[in-house]
């Protein structure tokens, strides 16, 4: 969940009233959103600097508040405190408009055919008259870091320029050009750079270097001119020195760039709603045409209405309550989503919900539904029990399991599904066949490239962790793998694993080979000749990750169904286990 930090003083003001900190997170409760920390500014940079000084009594107190990550209208003390408002019932719905300008009239933004080679969509949008004092400015600029961490992830899918619209002349061009012809001074810069040179440059700054990649590698650059050839901006990384914004900022022009359209009317919508509270105009935004390379044109921003008809036998069900259409409507109406209620016949009521731009998250109608349990208080729901509640075979075989190999004296361990390529293979002396393993198709590190295609990588990181505890260690872990399957429609399937592993200076195969034999026999499985298909028996493996003759393959009515044995010395030194160890991993779906 996305975190919002405002200053408390700030906040209230805006709230029109003040409240102690546990009104403050009841009513942050009641509205589906968590107040995280409360701290201050001093103190952050205290403790990022690792500081002992005492806090100062004059601190401001900033609120770290938890919103929902589809909640984009929530990211700025403006959308926040407007939505809490409206919750409490002290301000309407409000309703967004479009000046009534003509198409000739409206400021023109023509895009070239060469974007679609690096960011094909732009949309664009004016606020006008906007009175910016400090505290509105830097909200406004956080809105956008915000932003672009949250639905622009981090600027890959859109990314936002505001700009001095008096400081530029219409129409504006988006174009995408080799990087040795576009010239320019950055933003908070004073000396004109080469797009390829801005490249290099950058590579040493903290902030900006972690969007090169977006571009750097392209033929051609994405940029916007005005129509004296004034550069507004170099998409994604930064925006032109010219064109920036400041306090005395009265007409404010927003583009974004994107390579998902959907996405970039959103965060336009999201940044115009938010703000044209303090147009002069108020909640009235100036529209932009965009007029593409085709020759089609289209106006921006969208604000218009979704209409949504939800039954109100719907709501009750869903939530477990029984509430009259008088009341769902109230409450939607305290979620920002203007409802009314009609009549469908033989008694039945249905609501007709109008949502608003602001509220990009409402999809379905469960999604109303959900805007309804909040407004009514999750702790007002009555609790119910279902008449009937049967667990799945194979949740119930697993507890089975874990209880009986926990009576045996494993201790039960739980570890990550993700794991690295290296981990998952080369570590196991197992080669990566490039078949089995369901790969992530953006990591967020080296640590989490791959699902695992068994517990055994998380059990021996364990050990390697804990390499210093009392021998024996005996640990189990009863978890899912996944691997590729294209039988099913998302290309791969789960399967439920069972693996314990046993520790220690007299670790032999005997002692994992007894584990396997009482496993069996709570399942109700005989030991039974080789070839016999009525039980199980073992029969020699010859698998990389255990020792060579120390190794068996667990043969369960003609399939194998897991491996047990003694690890290999190369791979235990992979994971920095110093002592023996035996394992044993098998299938438990078998046995359903």
């Amino acid at each position: 969940m996305p975190t919002v930090s405002v200053g408390r003083d700030r906040l209230f003001a805006a709230l029109g009233r003040t409240y102690t900190q546990e009104e403050f997170e009841e009513l942050c409760f009641s509205f589906g959103i968590e107040l995280d920390d409360v701290t201050t500014e001093k103190a952050i940079i205290r403790k990022e600097k690792h500081l002992d000084e005492e806090a100062s009594e004059d601190e401001e107190v900033i609120y770290k508040i938890d919103v929902p990550a589809n909640r984009y209208d929530l990211l700025c003390l403006e959308g926040l405190a407007q939505a809490l408002r409206i919750f409490n019932k002290e301000e309407e719905i409000p309703s967004y408009t479009l000046a009534n300008i003509s198409r000739e009239k409206m400021i023109k933004m023509h895009v070239k055919p060469e974007t679609s080679l690096i960011r094909p969509y732009v949309v664009c949008a004016v606020l006008r008259g906007i009175n910016f004092d400090e505290a509105r400015y830097n909200s406004f600029i956080d809105l956008q870091d915000k932003l672009h961490q949250n639905i622009c992830r981090r600027r890959t899918l859109v990314a936002i320029g505001t700009h001095d619209l008096d400081t530029l002349q219409g129409p504006f061009t988006y174009e995408a050009l080799p990087p040795s012809s576009i010239n320019f001074v950055p933003l908070k810069q004073v000396k004109s750079f080469r797009a390829d040179e801005l490249m290099e440059f950058y590579k040493s700054d903290l902030k900006l270097k972690k969007f090169l990649h977006i571009i750097e590698n392209s033929p051609v650059f994405p940029v916007l001119y005005d129509c004296n050839r004034t550069l507004l901006s170099l998409p994604p990384v930064i925006n032109g020195a010219h064109s920036a914004i400041t306090l005395k900022t009265k007409n404010v022009f927003i583009e974004c760039t994107a390579t998902d359209l959907t996405k970039a009317k959103i965060v336009l919508n999201t940044m115009v709603t938010a703000f044209s509270a303090f147009c002069e105009r108020k909640f009235e935004i100036e529209p932009v045409e965009v007029i593409n390379s085709d020759g089609r044109s289209c106006v921006y921003p969208d604000l218009s209405v979704y209409n949504m008809e939800v039954s109100l036998s719907y709501v009750n069900s869903s939530i477990g309550v029984s509430l009259q259409a008088e009341e769902v409507t109230n409450l939607l109406n305290r979620m920002q989503l203007r409802a009314e209620q009609s009549v469908l016949g033989n008694n039945q009521f249905s609501i007709n919900v109008s949502v608003p731009p602001t509220r990009s998250d409402v999809l379905h109608p469960c999604d109303v539904m959900e805007d309804v349990a909040i407004a009514y208080g999750y702790n007002n729901i009555p609790k119910t029990k279902p008449a009937s509640l049967q667990p799945l075979p194979l949740n119930e075989l697993s507890d089975v399991m874990r209880l009986e190999i926990a009576m045996s004296g494993f201790t039960e361990v739980l570890t990550f599904i993700l794991c690295s390529r290296k981990e998952n293979f080369t570590m196991l002396n197992r080669e990566d066949d490039k078949s089995t393993a369901v790969i992530i198709g953006n990591p967020r590190s080296s640590d989490f490239e791959v699902v695992r295609t068994s517990l055994m990588p998380g059990i021996l990181k364990t050990v390697g962790h804990n390499k210093d505890h009392p021998k024996p260690i005996k640990i189990f872990e009863v978890g899912d793998i996944a691997v590729l399957d294209d039988m099913k429609d998302v290309g791969s399937t789960n399967r439920r694993q069972l693996a314990a592993l046993y520790c220690g200076s007299t670790s032999g195969f005997e002692l994992i080979h007894g584990l396997v034999d009482r496993i069996m026999e709570v399942v109700g499985v005989p030991f039974v000749p080789i070839d016999d298909n009525t039980g199980y028996f073992i029969k020699p493996a010859n698998e990389p990750e255990f020792l060579p003759g120390r190794q068996a393959r667990i043969i369960y009515k003609g399939n194998s169904i897991g491996t047990f044995g003694i690890v290999h010395p190369e791979v235990l030194n992979n994971f920095d286990i110093p002592d023996p160890c035996s394992f044993v991993e098998l299938s438990i779906e078998s046995f359903l």
